[in-house]
């Protein structure tokens, strides 16, 4: 379903993007091309800053945004996800948070006021709140990160991994194409 905000902003959904038709796309939403989005998504532009206001969640091309997925923002902060990044089964990722290119976050795991840079891997059940992980960093399942954690002692992404998060993109790049050709047939 697509549909405004209180305040008039309807989603913008590029022509070449996958949509379910039972995922929610709210407000002040910007979807590149090639973007998956699945089922029961919910990705939700609709609270405003003090002063009215509001920033996109911004879904960058050739991402995939996969079943349950909720994005939403506080108080008008923006949300973006990068080019060719996996957002998986039932994730939160809850504005102010900024998710790079070529990004891998696992089913279940929490993103709040933070910053994950390019090529990191976060797996499963993972929490990232109140803290920029750079470039490359893996975040092993169960794991919290905050602001006081130790990035230090992080792995970084292995070979296996950045392959892994790419098959994930590549499968999805093809629900997208696949999808869009059944899309008419409902």
């Amino acid at each position: 379903m697509i549909r405004k905000n209180p305040r008039g902003d309807l989603p913008q959904i590029h022509e070449t993007a996958y949509v379910d038709q039972t995922a929610i796309l709210c407000g002040k939403v910007i979807v590149d091309e090639n973007v998956f989005i699945g089922p029961y998504a919910v990705i939700r532009a609709d609270e405003v800053d003090e002063t009215g206001d509001m920033q996109p969640i911004h879904i960058g091309a050739h991402s995939n945004i996969q079943d349950g997925v909720v994005i939403h923002s506080k108080s008008g902060a923006a949300v973006t996800i990068g080019q060719h990044s996996s957002i998986a089964h039932r994730s939160i990722v809850h504005g102010p948070c900024t998710v790079g290119d070529r990004v891998f976050i696992g089913f279940n795991s929490v993103l709040f006021n933070c910053r994950v840079g390019d090529g990191c891997v976060v797996r499963h059940n993972a929490v990232v709140d109140g803290a920029d992980l750079p470039a490359g960093f893996y975040v092993p399942s169960t794991e919290r990160i905050g602001p006081h954690t130790d990035l230090a002692a992080m792995p970084r992404v292995s070979a296996q991994a950045t392959e892994f998060s790419e098959d994930v993109v590549r499968t999805n790049h093809s629900l997208v194409q696949g999808y869009k050709k059944l899309q008419n047939e409902f």
